[in-house]
């Protein structure tokens, strides 16, 4: 007879262990109380004597409390299920420090790939690490309702970021109302900071405000070098009365203002990206941060604008320096350009800022693309005005504004009646629901689908609840830089932030994920066959929408759908899948699953076709989503790029372009460092596959990635099939 332990390993039977636990209880009693050897015989033979073939450990348990007190022993069946609880308990306490000594050994793979924007050797991230396994145990066990814990055990849905939840100030990514900390002062760690007079000031302390802020949350952050912008003139005005106080002519004053302050604008977007990828905040990391560049946000201070937009292309292309001085890809910031009329045409004043761009993803795989004509249909506020703003993060998009009936909620200094207002608004987190699951649970029933998929929606929702309301109960104190200090409010001391997560300030995010798998083990076919598929998908992705709504209605609370990155919880789905269903063809036999509503890696598709289809859905993931192209390396065909930026901006809201940039250190070879059949890394020159002296950039969740990834990530690179062709390298 074989025993299933709770691990889900199976074991032989063995009657010493059911001896030894009898015994234990017994010694706990008085010797007239306890089981005799025969007594204990009899249970263990009678166990024995079942005939199954498996049985669980907790059926064995189970057993033996039942015949001890047919047997009359009622103290000694008290004592063993005390110890049995007791024995619970230190299994609970042994997992999280045998966590602990894997992190701290540094040779577990789950740690060392969790993330792959984390090294998780240095000490930084192992104290961040280290909080986080206390921080998942405290609400794995007091925290989570039991069906949730075990629907995330077991894959069913996915509670994000549980290594922060025990911390209920903590919110997931937001849009930092950098304006307001600029023009009108802020403080950081008890310190005024009261508004810079320069350019090159103003950048320094843009960095010092995105480490506090992106200190103080779990997510991705994004700012706009728009709020930089009156800097620049700023300091233009301090040069030009410079010269015109030495008496200099008008056309010279100008002439020397204006090379002073491109050299400032160089030295300030210079400082910001050394800064923020040499800084380290409380999560063990650079910032997590994105930039957006948007001409459309100003006019009156489009020129200088468009003069920081221009540097900051130029300076990554360039790429920053490793240990061995070579330039590389830099992972951060993440650069968000916003494509319109004036940078889209050939004729539009600003397309030299759009060649730019272009140049610098097929070098540097950023920036990413947002369609200013594409938005602006899609994301209508309260009053029908379309709306253009960043995402948060890497994918994340708030909701249009409707909260400008209830006014300036968040106290911002800088807040203007009847413009929809994005920066300074958040997400307060994200359950995903794995719809392979939800697929093959029903047995390919649709009926049983949809029961399914409802049940688990409400899942979802319950969990989605549960933290609403633990954020719920945070006042400013806990973040001042966040609530107090302009980043997202200016509230008073001891102030509930409970109204900013009503109304639709803030967004909570139901996330998704596999729909390609729940629709090929429905259907039969890919989303992507214009008929039965696409039709199902859509269906899937409207049902989301609908329920969001039906919550929101009810609690005034702005759920949205989210087309979840999981760069890592797609190897936990795709391990689980296999443990619940077994390997099923085409389905569950991979070691991941598919991102959100994305084309399937491994399909082959035309970029152009795949960004139309992908469009659809995108329109159904209004909380979250990102597109993408894999390309061959187009350095030296910049029109290919042109061209399909030309139809993102046409034709979806999001997307971006994967190229490859890598470096070998020990042979100086610069191109794409492969992936073999066992999925190790090695450099196709020299065959160096030292991850210490391999530098490896890799789009895997909207953010570039540098510190490699788990098995299930890498087989998902290894499987990217190209959506240009190759022979527009030749």
């Amino acid at each position: 007879m074989k025993v299933i332990k709770r691990n889900g390993n199976i074991v032989d039977f063995e009657k010493n262990k059911i001896e030894n636990a009898i015994s234990k209880a017994n010694k706990e009693v008085k010797p007239s109380l306890r089981a005799s050897k025969d007594e204990i015989r009899e249970i263990i033979d009678y166990i024995d004597e079942l005939g199954k073939s498996r049985i669980l450990v907790e059926d064995i348990q189970d057993i033996i409390e039942e015949k001890l007190m047919e047997q009359g022993h009622y103290e000694l069946a008290k004592k063993y299920i005390i110890y049995r609880y007791t024995r619970a308990l230190i299994r609970k306490s042994n997992t999280t420090d045998q966590t602990i000594k894997e992190l701290i050994d540094g040779e577990s793979e789950y740690w060392n790939t969790e993330n792959s924007n984390k090294n998780a050797r240095v000490v930084t991230t192992q104290r961040d690490y280290l909080a986080g396994i206390t921080s998942t145990d405290i609400t794995r066990r007091f925290l989570l309702p039991e069906e949730i814990v075990k629907a995330h055990d077991e894959g069913i849905i996915h509670f994000h970021d549980a290594d922060y939840f025990a911390q209920n100030a903590l919110h997931n990514c937001d849009l930092i109302n950098l304006d307001d900390m600029l023009q009108n002062g802020t403080n950081i760690n008890g310190i005024m900071i009261e508004k810079p007079h320069k350019f090159l000031t103003a950048m320094t302390i843009a960095t010092q405000i995105i480490t506090a802020v992106t200190s103080s949350q779990y997510g991705g952050a994004t700012v706009t070098m728009t709020h930089l912008a009156p800097f620049v003139r700023d300091s233009y005005k301090k040069y030009l009365d410079l010269y015109k106080n030495r008496g200099l002519s008008e056309s010279d004053c100008e002439k020397f203002a204006n090379e002073d302050v491109r050299k400032e604008v160089r030295d300030g977007v210079q400082t910001f990206q050394y800064q923020v990828n040499s800084m380290t905040t409380t999560n063990g990391q650079s910032p997590f941060l994105s930039v957006c560049l948007y001409l459309g946000e100003t006019e009156e201070y489009k020129k200088e604008l468009a003069l920081i937009i221009e540097e900051v292309f130029k300076q990554r292309i360039q790429g920053m320096k490793n240990e061995k001085g070579v330039y590389i890809t830099p992972a951060f910031p993440k650069l968000l350009y916003v494509l319109e009329e004036d940078n889209i045409h050939e004729n539009s004043p600003y397309y030299y800022l759009t060649k730019l761009a272009a140049e610098c993803t097929a070098k540097r795989m950023v920036p990413d693309y947002i369609s200013e004509k594409i938005m602006k249909e899609l994301k209508k506020n309260e009053l029908g005005d379309g709306d253009c703003y960043p995402c948060m993060g890497c994918r994340s998009f708030l909701t249009p504004d409707r909260s400008m009936s209830l006014g300036n909620i968040a106290k911002a200094k800088n807040y203007k009646e009847g413009k929809g207002k994005y920066y300074g608004r958040f997400n307060q987190g994200v359950v995903t629901i794995n719809l392979v699951d939800v697929a093959l649970s029903s047995g390919g029933d649709e009926d049983k689908f949809w029961k399914i998929y409802n049940e688990r929606l409400e899942l979802c929702h319950k969990a989605l609840k549960i933290r609403h309301e633990r954020l719920s109960k945070a006042t400013s104190d806990v973040a001042p830089i966040l609530w107090q200090h302009g980043a997202l409010a200016r509230l008073e001391k001891g102030e509930s932030i409970h109204p900013l997560l009503h109304g639709g300030y803030s967004t909570i995010s139901l996330g998704y994920a596999g729909l390609y798998e729940c629709v090929k083990y429905m259907t039969g076919n890919s989303h992507t066959d214009g008929k039965k598929g696409e039709k199902f998908a859509l269906e899937v992705m409207q049902k989301m929408n609908d329920m969001c709504k039906a919550w929101k209605e009810v609690e005034d609370v702005d759920y949205s759908v989210y087309g979840t990155p999981i760069e890592s919880t797609t190897y936990k789905f795709a391990k689980c899948l296999q443990k619940r269903f077994g390997k099923i063809e085409g389905i569950t036999d991979r070691g991941y699953i598919t991102n959100s509503y994305h084309v399937p890696v491994f399909e082959e598709i035309d970029a152009f076709s795949k960004l139309t289809l992908e469009s659809k859905f995108q329109k159904l993931s209004p909380g979250g989503a990102i597109s993408y192209v894999e390309t061959p390396n187009l350095q030296n065909n910049i029109e290919v790029i042109l061209e399909i930026v030309n139809y993102i901006y046409d034709n979806i809201m999001y997307a971006e372009l994967n190229t490859k940039s890598d470096y070998c250190q020990k042979c100086g070879y610069t191109g794409e460092i492969l992936i073999d059949d066992n999925l190790d890394w090695y450099c196709p020159n020299c065959g160096n596959r030292d991850h210490n002296t391999l530098n490896v950039a890799r789009r895997t969740c909207g953010y570039i990635g540098t510190n490699f990834w788990n098995k299930g990530r890498t087989q998902e690179i290894k499987e990217r099939v190209l959506h240009i062709d190759n022979k527009v390298d030749a």
